[in-house]
């Protein structure tokens, strides 16, 4: 009857996972999705508690240790994930990532030690020896590589790049495999306890050495590729515990997630293969990259009410400035002033703006802009060249001319929307300072631009004010 309730629960909570996937390809259902694959999960981990026993009929036990982690993990979560602002997000995505990875790799440690003790020979289990060892491996990298990338999306590490950068990185995967092969077929089984920590070792050092030098514009890329990662690793843990419902969360992490990474390196015009090796997004090297410059014009809260009151289509573009200021309410309250006045307002959505996958999809939907309205960087480029006035709002490098023109720049190559193409461009910063990958920007400076010095939020307010005082 247990193992019948188990059955259940694992189907439950399995399928909960899949209905809840669909449901959070789309803005209107995503809050919906999150509720019903949490639920799926919660049957699952209460189900394994108290109805799961082991070949002996063993139940788990440690009841005090299982619940007391349970309990500091819901009020940590809770706690960080309603302090976090929109800005850190993707800090925290990448936080609670690397302690997916964390898991999977403690499991495989768990495992070994127990397969040590009962003096089974690893090498007489090759499929059990590749399933621990491969978590091990993929665990560990998504663990250390996603700690680094939160170091530097919080501005704590910066960019570094080794000489001969990818080829020791190829040179890092090549001791990983033969060390994986080694313990799997037996060779130099005598040392295998010191053969699998060696291997811990060099997979955290390959997963801080290939997130460290990716450049800023290329982080969602990288954010995507290790998520992919973690659900391959907690996959691996489903098989070695025969878990469907640990293989099917896996699963499809980590389906969604290399789907997502061949999606943002179409985007970012980069291969896979590059993400794999690292060092990608930095400069070319032979090659002096133009450094944009010029006499740049500004443009008054007035004129810039005046222009996008009289003009026929806006299209707004947001950034990570946007997230930074908290500005997307007011933003979306100036496309209802514009609206009302008859104008016709879309966002364009680079793959890639923000700092992770998605970033300025949930930014906008959180205050509630219609997916309609939205538009992706393929359906929008067109209409550039249709567009009265194009509104930058804290975004740079996914609006750089440089990704099509100069072969020596970080972004060249990199698909861009094509603002310039507008018959006027407003582009609102603090500064002129560079974007996150740290290039100058040559739209900036073009005839058709104007800057609008300021913070996001109170710009925006401005704006509203004036063109509600123009009706």
């Amino acid at each position: 009857m247990a193992n019948g309730l188990l059955t259940l629960s694992y189907l439950i909570g399995s399928i909960s996972f899949i209905i809840g996937l669909k449901l959070l390809s789309h803005p209107d259902s995503a809050r919906k999705g999150n509720i019903y694959a949490a639920l799926g999960m919660t049957i699952a981990i209460i189900a394994t508690i108290f109805l799961y026993k082991d070949s002996k009929g063993l139940a788990l036990g440690n009841y005090i240790w299982i619940f007391g982690g349970l309990l500091i993990g819901a009020i940590t979560g809770t706690m960080a994930a309603k302090k976090v602002q929109m800005t850190a997000m993707p800090q925290m995505v990448s936080l609670f990532n690397g302690m997916g990875g964390a898991c999977a790799a403690i499991i495989s440690i768990v495992e070994f030690r127990h397969l040590i003790r009962e003096g089974i020979v690893l090498s007489d289990e090759p499929l059990l020896a590749f399933i621990i060892l491969a978590g091990l491996v993929i665990g560990i990298v998504s663990f250390t590589g996603s700690m680094i990338a939160f170091g530097k999306l919080n501005g704590n590490i910066g960019d570094r790049t080794l000489p001969l950068q990818q080829v020791f990185n190829i040179g890092l995967l090549l001791i990983i495999a033969c060390i994986l092969l080694a313990i799997i077929f037996g060779i130099g089984s005598s040392n295998v306890v010191i053969l699998f920590y060696i291997l811990l070792i060099i997979s955290a050092l390959y997963g801080i050495l290939f997130v460290m030098p990716i450049g800023g514009a290329d982080m969602p890329v990288v954010i995507s590729l290790l998520n992919s990662f973690t659900g391959v690793a907690a996959a691996l843990g489903g098989f070695l515990y025969n878990n469907p419902v640990m293989l099917t969360g896996g699963i499809l992490v980590g389906s969604a997630g290399t789907v997502l990474t061949i999606l943002m390196c179409k985007a970012m015009n980069r291969s896979l293969t590059n993400v794999i090796v690292g060092s990608f997004g930095g400069n070319k090297s032979g090659a002096q990259s133009t450094v944009a410059g010029g006499t740049y014009k500004e443009i008054s809260i007035t004129d810039a009410a005046v222009l996008m009151t009289y003009s026929k289509k806006v299209i707004i573009v947001p950034g990570y400035g946007l997230a930074v200021a908290q500005a997307q309410h007011i933003c979306h309250e100036l496309e209802k002033v514009l609206d009302a006045n008859g104008v016709e307002v879309k966002y364009a959505i680079h793959p890639v703006a923000g700092r992770m996958p998605g970033h300025m999809n949930v930014l906008l939907a959180e205050a509630d802009v219609s997916y309609d309205k939205l538009a992706d960087m393929d359906e929008i480029n067109p209409e550039f060249a249709q567009t009265d006035v194009v509104l930058v709002l804290g975004a740079n490098d996914v609006v750089n001319p440089a990704a099509k023109t100069d072969p020596a720049s970080p972004i060249y190559g990199m698909p861009i929307l094509d603002v310039e193409n507008a018959s006027h461009v407003i582009v609102n910063k603090r500064s002129m300072k560079p974007g996150y990958a740290g290039i100058e920007n040559a739209l900036f400076y073009q005839p058709k631009t104007s800057m609008l010095f300021g913070d996001a939020k109170e710009c925006l307010n401005k704006l509203v004010q004036e063109i509600k005082s123009l009706g």
